[in-house]
């Protein structure tokens, strides 16, 4: 069974990879940096956040009809290693200088209230190697966090992202080299716990962690779908075109949502 058998409520989903008859799973896992619970969509391995966007201005074709309601939700990829890092860090219970304990994976990700962490089992321990040691006795694996490991990585996304920002856009290229540094690294934050993560990476850089962390909270981010809109109660239809958006209201044909019925009439006033 589907996971968007039975909804009632029609929502366009655009989303990449999300094609046939089976678009994905639906998880419900805490966002890396708030905690707050929040809706992933994982598609063939590769781990999507949801954002839900509100808007009154414009309708959609929904098959055969049109949902007057033009409110939507979108999927992007997101590194997974962003959404492990907090459960991963919790796990080797580090207290002080000591580095923590070595835990086996299915310890780790059991998450009390979220089983949807269950589901990234294959994607932890591939991505995970990356930012942590590991130990192998026998046929088990045991794995925990390394911060010098993770500060690589961090750093390694911080390069990806002062190459990009610049061809983004005409501000990005135009600013210095230490401003479009901190506009990286506030990107990241917005996935990042400010202790000891966003810490970590201003004192690298020497940059002041306060004007980070109010430009985190001050940087204008899609809205996430979480739990008190859950987009499991709306889901059905996918798309990978995004909508443009128009200045008038779009007009809908309110005596018949059909859309059949509505080119019949157009072309019998001709």
């Amino acid at each position: 069974m589907a996971w968007w058998e039975g909804i009632n409520e029609a929502r366009l989903l655009i989303a990449p990879n999300a094609t046939g008859d089976d678009v994905g799973r639906l998880l419900s896992l805490q966002h890396p940096k708030s905690g707050k619970t929040t809706c992933y969509l994982l598609v063939d391995g590769v781990l999507q956040e949801l954002h839900y966007f509100k808007q009154s201005y414009t309708s959609w074709f929904m098959g055969d009809y049109v949902c007057e309601d033009g409110c939507l939700y979108s999927a992007t990829p997101v590194d997974p290693i962003f959404i492990l890092l907090p459960i991963f860090d919790e796990a080797r219970m580090k207290k002080g200088d000591d580095p923590g304990k070595f835990r086996q994976l299915d310890e780790i990700i059991f998450v009390d209230g979220y089983p949807g962490y269950r589901h990234l089992m294959n994607i932890a321990e591939k991505c995970m190697q990356m930012v942590c040691e590991i130990k192998e006795i026998g046929s088990s694996k045991f794995f925990r966090l390394d911060d010098s490991k993770v500060l690589a990585w961090l750093l390694c996304k911080v390069s990806q992202l002062k190459q990009t920002l610049p061809s983004l856009d005409n501000n990005y290229a135009a600013q210095d080299e230490k401003d479009t540094l901190t506009d990286a690294v506030t990107i990241l934050g917005e996935y990042l716990k400010d202790e000891p993560w966003l810490k970590l990476l201003c004192k690298h850089w020497k940059l002041d962690l306060t004007e980070a962390t109010n430009r985190v909270q001050d940087a204008a981010t899609f809205p996430t779908a979480v739990e008190n809109n859950p987009p499991s109660s709306g889901i059905i239809q996918r798309s990978e075109v995004k909508p443009k958006r128009s200045g008038k209201k779009a007009k809908v044909e309110t005596e018949s949502k059909n859309i059949r019925e509505m080119f019949t009439r157009a072309s019998r006033r001709k």
